[in-house]
């Protein structure tokens, strides 16, 4: 059954249905309509409903544009971290408590965040990488930070791991999902059933830190 959220009653003669941008329904209907024939009409539209409600809400659940401006907040390991722009500073960008933006960047200012993000995916996921490897036999190649959109990892047939610098926006227990699974591809190229139980192995919930990157992973981004 659809929910109406609010019921507006007026000296109107015809009903009308508003999807407000939070997602709720408004109703506007005549002061005589009787509540029935309200919700006969809402019925009748209710495929409408749904989907103006699914749009609506998937619009709030775009990602933001940055504009790069005091207050803005930046994902980093899992936090939110508000940005506050400085005078003069070198580096451009700092991170200590809160994200240091020099003025005179701000023009550039998703390049030096690029930069900074990639400087220290490198650092974090070469030390994960490391740290898995090392605890669990594996013999990974080279690690390389790409630029990718659509994948946040991915294992060569050389067992070249290469992982995305939006990664490191994750918390770090996400990242270390993905670095599992990166690994696990170096015994099982492919994701049978044998591939996950070796993720499992070493990550027994490996399943619900992949729920937080379905469901937060458009948010990860410049």
């Amino acid at each position: 059954m659809i929910e109406i959220h609010k019921l507006v009653r007026s000296k109107r003669r015809t009903l009308s249905l508003v999807v407000e941008t939070d997602g709720t329904l408004t109703v506007r209907a005549p002061l005589q309509m009787k509540e029935a024939d309200i919700r006969r009409f809402i019925q009748a539209k209710a495929d409408w409903i749904k989907r103006k409600q699914a749009r609506v809400r998937n619009e709030a659940l775009a990602p933001r544009q940055y504009q790069y401006v005091d207050g803005e907040t930046f994902w980093y390991l899992g936090v939110e971290i508000p940005l506050r722009l400085v005078r003069n500073q070198k580096p451009a960008l700092v991170m200590d408590g809160v994200f240091r933006l020099a003025k005179s960047a701000q023009p550039k200012a998703e390049s030096v965040f690029t930069a900074w993000y990639r400087k220290q995916a490198r650092r974090v996921l070469t030390e994960r990488v490391s740290y898995f490897a090392r605890n669990h036999d594996l013999k990974p190649g080279k690690l390389r930070i790409s630029s990718a959109r659509t994948r946040w990892g991915s294992c060569s047939a050389k067992g070249t791991l290469s992982f995305t610098w939006r990664l490191v926006m994750a918390p770090p227990e996400v990242i270390d999902y993905v670095v599992v699974h990166e690994l696990c591809h170096l015994k099982e190229m492919n994701h049978s059933k044998t591939f996950w139980e070796r993720v499992e192995a070493i990550l027994p919930d490996y399943k619900r830190r992949r729920k937080w990157l379905k469901n937060h992973g458009k948010f990860l981004v410049l």
